[in-house]
Parts: C-alpha cells; sequence; structure tokens
C-alpha cells in the first residue's frame, strides 16, 4: 500500500523524460498528461499550504501604491490573496511550467542601440495561446466527476507563490520564480481542481547572498530584496503603462521598446538552462531587435499585421512608438531624425510629446529651437507643450 501511494514528482529535462517515482491513480494521468502535452516541469500544491504571508505582503506592495496604474491588481486584492477566495471549492491546485530559455544572450542587443530590445517571451508566439491550449489537455486527464478551472496569467491568482508552494523554484530576490532546472525562463499555468491530489513539497530559496538582479536593474526599481517597486520597472513602464513615462527615467530605459529581461538574464541560475525544447517559442525574425525605424514608421494597421499572435499586440501601436521614441532619443543616432519630425504630428499625443523629447536629444538646441517655434502654436495637448517646455 505504501508504495502505491508513493506519488512522483514530473522533471522533464530538454533531452528527456526523467521519471522519479510513479503511483497509479490520478495524478499518475496528470503527470502523463502534462508530459505529452509539452510541459517541462508540473508539481502539485493545495490551499492549505499557501503562505498566509503571501496576501499580506500584496495588502502592503498596495498600500504603498507600487502597482502604479495596475488597478485591476487593487480591484481583485480580495479574490487574489488565497486561492480558496477565487474559487472555494478548489482542492488541488495543479501548476505546471513550460521552458522559454532563449538561444542568445538577451542582454546583448542592448548595445545595438538603434535596434529595439523586445523581452525574449514576446519575440515568439503568444505563450498565452499555447500554454492555455495545453492546460487544457491536462484538465481533460482528470476524473470526469471533477471540477477544473484553468488560468494563465489572466485571472486573480498569484502564479508565482503557488509555484513555489508546489516546489516548480523560488521566488527570487527579483521576485520572478527561479528554477534549479531552469533558471529565470519559465511561463506558469495553474490547474484549480476539485479533485484531491497528493501535494509535492515546495522548494527552499536557493539565492544566497547573490544580488545580481538587484543591482543590475537601471531603474533601480528593487526597494529592497524580495521587493518591486512596479513605477520604476522598465517592463511595466513600457508595457502596462498607459501614460507618459517619467522624464527621469527614460535614459535608463536605454533601447528597451517592451519589456526588460536584465534581472532574469543576470541569474546565476540560468547556467543550468538550455535552448527551450522543441523551440517551442523559437524567436520571430520580425519580432525579434527590430530596426527603431521600422518601428517609427508604423502606423495601426502595419502594427497590427507585424505583432499579430504576439504579446506585442496587445500593447498598441501608440505605446510601442512612443517606447521606440525614447530608444531614439537614447540611440545617439541622426539618422532617426526624420523619422521622429514626421511623428510631430502624429494623432496621438502619447506620441507626439515623445518625439519632442528625442529630437531634442537628437539635435543641436538651435535646430531643435526652430522645430519648437514652427510647432508648439498648433500645439493643444498639454503635456505635449510641457515637452516643449511651454506652459500647458
Amino acid at each position: 500500500m505504501a508504495r502505491r501511494r508513493c506519488v512522483s514528482r514530473f522533471l522533464w529535462r530538454a533531452d528527456a523524460a526523467i521519471i522519479l517515482a510513479v503511483s497509479d491513480g490520478i495524478k499518475e494521468r496528470v503527470l502523463a498528461a502534462a508530459a505529452a502535452a509539452g510541459f517541462d516541469a508540473v508539481r502539485v500544491t493545495s490551499p492549505s499550504r499557501v503562505d498566509p504571508a503571501v496576501g499580506q505582503r500584496l495588502t502592503e506592495f498596495l498600500r504603498q501604491g507600487r502597482h502604479g496604474d495596475m488597478h485591476w491588481l487593487a480591484s481583485t486584492a480580495e479574490r487574489r490573496r488565497h486561492p480558496s477566495s477565487l474559487w472555494p471549492s478548489v482542492r488541488s491546485i495543479i501548476m505546471l511550467a513550460m521552458d522559454y530559455t532563449p538561444a542568445r544572450d538577451p542582454l546583448a542587443v542592448l548595445s545595438e542601440r538603434s535596434r529595439g530590445a523586445i523581452s525574449c517571451y514576446a519575440q515568439s508566439r503568444d505563450y498565452h495561446d499555447v500554454v492555455k491550449s495545453a492546460l487544457r489537455r491536462v484538465a481533460a486527464s482528470l476524473p470526469a466527476s471533477a471540477e477544473v478551472k484553468v488560468f494563465v496569467d489572466t485571472a486573480p491568482l498569484m502564479e508565482k507563490p503557488l509555484a513555489a508552494a508546489a516546489g516548480l523554484g523560488w521566488q527570487g530576490k527579483h521576485t520572478n520564480l527561479v528554477s534549479r532546472t531552469f533558471g529565470s525562463w519559465l511561463f506558469l499555468g495553474a490547474i484549480l481542481t476539485t479533485a484531491e491530489l497528493e501535494a509535492d513539497p515546495p522548494e527552499r530559496d536557493h539565492c544566497g547572498s547573490c544580488r545580481k538582479c538587484l543591482d543590475v536593474c537601471p531603474t533601480r526599481a528593487f526597494p529592497a530584496p524580495y521587493q518591486l517597486d512596479a513605477r520604476r520597472c522598465i517592463s511595466y513602464l513600457t508595457i502596462e503603462h498607459r501614460g507618459h513615462i517619467a522624464s527621469e527615467l527614460r535614459a535608463a530605459i536605454g533601447n528597451r521598446v517592451f519589456g526588460c529581461d536584465d534581472c532574469l538574464a543576470v541569474c546565476p541560475w540560468n547556467k543550468f538552462a538550455a535552448a527551450a525544447r522543441a523551440r517551442k517559442f523559437a524567436a520571430r525574425a520580425d519580432a525579434a531587435c527590430p530596426p527603431l525605424a521600422e518601428l517609427l514608421a508604423l502606423d495601426d494597421a502595419a502594427f497590427r499585421r507585424r505583432f499579430a499572435g504576439t504579446p506585442i499586440r496587445r500593447t498598441g501601436r501608440d505605446r510601442l512608438v512612443r517606447n521606440a521614441l525614447i530608444a531614439a532619443g537614447n540611440s545617439g543616432d541622426g539618422a532617426l531624425v526624420p523619422a521622429a519630425t514626421r511623428l510631430l504630428a502624429d494623432p496621438s499625443p502619447l506620441v507626439r510629446a515623445m518625439a519632442v523629447w528625442a529630437l531634442r536629444r537628437l539635435l543641436g538646441e538651435g535646430v531643435w529651437q526652430g522645430l519648437k517655434r514652427a510647432h508648439v502654436a498648433a500645439e493643444a495637448d498639454a503635456a505635449v507643450r510641457r515637452e516643449w517646455g511651454v506652459p500647458g
């Protein structure tokens, strides 16, 4: 009987499936289905194993306003604090992960200042679609009598603390999940179910005294280890933030036009990661470090065509061009001046404001003042006028 109740823990490497121990029953079927669906790791936890401190940390994060204008975090906070608040009937939480280790050094593009740096996760097919489809295949392996709900980063669920509770890894000092096998490169998915599955032990913290992820952050977005102020995070600023990016943070953004991989890429645990198995998330040629000139030329229709099926599309054309103008201003590349000048007449004030900023960085003061005289009188938007240096 003891042998029958011994439940396996699976960990799939890039080259083969490694089965540590297997039992009969529901969990065995789930593990096999997860491997067949393309997941690289899977563990199970239960609501009772979720640390109450998770909810307390969320409360403090929101109290300090560190969520910025991600108002949905505050509006869903009560359900987000604990999985039982989201769904009182849940008995088991199956946490699954797909590896997206990049094939090349993601920081190399930062020295190519006339190109846009796009976060690795956004250079391929939208992971939401890939992971959710695979989750549904795994959920189908559960008994028909069990209720299930599947989630991929779109519900009020704290995936990273749940993944740590299940033993997929631990939350590093950069607040992201770290795995001893895959480093920082994991997409997470969750299956909540009324079925009872034996829980796996959590993973302990292996960060030790290392603080590379904290020290590399260009905008100093980590007030302390294990704490993030999203308002200073480049991923938040270039993806989630809908307004103008604060002037004091623009130079530090460099050429990052969608997201930032710095704190993930420097983690020493990445040395054990291999390029993503079967290249499920291979970078698309048109979404990997594109020339800034191409991004500055995008209208809405061209933007939609170019980034269809990628996470970039949800940010919208105006915000991506805003980011590309900041990168242009940081590039020192005078060849981008004509494209930036054309954008002074863009319909979006978000774009016009950053065109003003970029041109001030790229042009001599006398030339910039000439542009100001030609454009400021017709400018009605207060934020754009402030970039020109006149009252709104």
